[in-house]
Parts: structure tokens; sequence; C-alpha cells
């Protein structure tokens, strides 16, 4: 699949006034909102925590974690991947709860070499089980400035959206028997580490440590739309609240509009949708596809 080729200038200008222009991000601070976990140095917060860098090289990657726990949200995060050859290493940024029956809402950004596009791979974890990879290329460099990553987590579905544009849902199927995330509160992670057993090509590229040690960058977190979990306790206590205009995304679904860019999306730029995978599922297609 040719990369630069895949759509016109039209509907580039299209997307990016529907939706990246138009976003405005208020900034979180990473000493307040973020823990780093391990890298030994390797993840750096900086200017006066409007900014969290995190690197990697041949002895260790890097990562953090958010001090809250979250039990639904809309949650943003802007990054700027690691530049030229990427191939190897893999930047995730990701909900999850602990244990055997973890959920789970990822983002990873899997490097590639210099000159070919990135690959956005998203999954979902609902009692354990993942297996519902969706990859994407990307409309733009994400290397060369920030974007806004999103994951809106509700009752009714989550939306993972690219600077305010959806690229995915995943709605609550329990009706016909799916587990759907909606118990277990779930911190956000990331981390910057070396994958290249599998990640390039299926790890037919490895990675370049000459051009280490290479960095991702974080800055405007933001989760002041979100459930913080304390104490066996949920900040969004009370029914009503779903019904102010602060807790309006607690209810919020895709209108025609956001349904309309996000087939777009798929169209021109998904390159796997495992519930179009038959030789992975012969004995048929996991039950929330039905859904698709």
């Amino acid at each position: 699949m040719a990369f630069s080729s895949k759509v016109s200038t039209s509907l580039l200008l299209a997307i990016a006034l529907a939706g990246s222009v138009c976003l405005v991000v208020s900034a979180g601070n990473f000493y307040q909102d973020m823990d780093i976990t391990w890298g030994d140095g390797r993840a750096k917060i900086l200017n006066n925590g409007n900014l969290l860098t995190l690197s990697l090289d041949k002895t260790s990657g890097s990562g953090f974690q958010s001090k809250n726990q979250y039990l639904f949200g809309k949650i943003d995060m802007q990054l700027k991947l690691v530049p030229g050859n990427s191939a190897g290493t893999v930047t995730a940024s990701y909900l999850s709860s602990q244990g055997p029956t973890h959920d789970e809402i990822d983002f990873e950004f899997l490097g590639n070499l210099s000159g070919d596009p990135y690959i956005l791979h998203t999954n979902v974890f609902s009692q354990g089980k993942g297996n519902r990879e969706q990859q994407f290329y990307l409309w733009f460099d994400p290397t060369a400035d920030f974007h806004t990553y999103s994951v809106l987590w509700n009752p009714q579905s989550i939306i993972f959206s690219v600077d305010g544009t959806p690229i995915r849902e995943f709605k609550n199927a329990e009706s016909i028997g799916v587990p759907y995330p909606k118990n277990q509160p779930m911190r956000i992670y990331s981390s910057l580490w070396n994958a290249d057993d599998w990640a390039t090509r299926g790890g037919l590229v490895k990675t370049d440590w000459t051009k280490a040690p290479f960095t991702a960058s974080y800055r405007n977190f933001n989760a002041k739309n979100a459930c913080v979990w304390s104490n066996g306790a949920s900040s969004c206590k009370s029914s009503s609240s779903k019904n102010s205009a602060r807790n309006s995304w607690l209810s919020q679904q895709l209108d025609s509009t956001s349904q309309g860019r996000m087939k777009w999306v798929q169209k021109n730029y998904m390159i796997y949708n495992y519930c179009t995978d038959v030789k992975r599922f012969p004995q048929g297609l996991p039950q929330e596809c039905k859904l698709s």
C-alpha cells in the first residue's frame, strides 16, 4: 500500500479542518499527574512539569504511570514520536487494570525505517481477553510535531481519536455475551521499549543502536473529564451527574458527522482489522464484530 498516495490533498485539508486544527487541550502537570516507574533516569520531567520525555538505549527503555486510577473518562495526551530510523521501537500509551482478568485500552506506535510510516496499533482487552487489534497508518508525520491521541471510555463504548478525529469504536456488546470494561479502574501507563523481535515487519527489521538514544515526548495530559477512583468510590458519584454539562461525555456517542470521519479514516488508513481476518478465526469472527 502506497502511503503517500492513499488520499488526495483536498481530503487531507478536509480532515484537518474537521478535527486537528480546532482541537484545544488544556495542559496538565506531569509532576502532579504522573510517577516515573522505570528507566533509571531515562524518563525526565522538564519545563516545570509541562513536558515529559522517555528514552531508550541498548540497556533499557523507560516508562511512567498515572497517580490516579480512573473508571471511565475522556483522556487526552499529546505525543511526539521517535524521529528518524525508529525501527524496532514501540511507544505505548494505554489504560490498564491489574491481574489475570485485567481490562486494557491500547495505543501503541510501532516504529519504522526512515521514510516509512509509523503503524498505530490499537487493542481492547476485557476480562483478560484481547486479540482485538486494529492498525492504522497516520495522515501526518507523527515525529515532526505533537499530536493529540484520545480515548473516550464510557459505559456505551470506547472511542479512539487522533487530533479529534475518531478512528475506532469498540461498542459495549454485553447484550450478546461480550465482556466490556466497566468494573475495573485503570491507570494510564506509557513506555518506550525495544520490541525488535516483532514490532517492525514481524521482527525482520532490527533496532539500529547506533541511532540511540531514542526519545519520545509527551505534553498536555488532560483527564479533567474523567471519573477518578479512590478508596473504592468514584468521583462521578451520583447518577444525576451524568446529565450535567461537565459529565456529558459519560453518555456521549458518535454523531453522524463523526461516524463519517471515522469511516473515512478506516477506508483510507486502516491496514489491519481483526474483524475481517477470517483466516485467524476459522471458527467464526468474534461476537462483537457483528456490531461493526
